[in-house]
């Protein structure tokens, strides 16, 4: 399925396609886009658009022995206290 960011947007087809999958997100576009300059409202749609191209980072999972270990350092400074990490 598409994202919101996928649609081409000289296409009026997929513009109202775009709107009727996507309604709510549509209407924030058009208020943000009364609020802010053109440019501004430009470079947020593609920075944006990049962050949902953008392959996620998968962590891996635990092991017995990761899960197992204190999630406490010591604190190397002078004070002989506990940080959380």
């Amino acid at each position: 399925m598409k994202n919101f960011y996928d649609f081409n947007l000289d296409s009026p087809q997929e513009r109202q396609e775009r709107e009727k999958l996507f309604p709510e997100l549509s209407k924030f576009h058009i208020a943000l886009r009364e609020e802010l300059s053109e440019d501004e409202y430009n470079q947020f749609y593609s920075a944006e658009k990049e962050s949902m191209t953008r392959p996620e980072k998968v962590s891996t999972p635990r092991t017995e022995k990761e899960i197992s270990k204190p999630f406490m350092v010591p604190n190397p400074s002078l004070n002989q206290a506990w940080i959380q990490v």
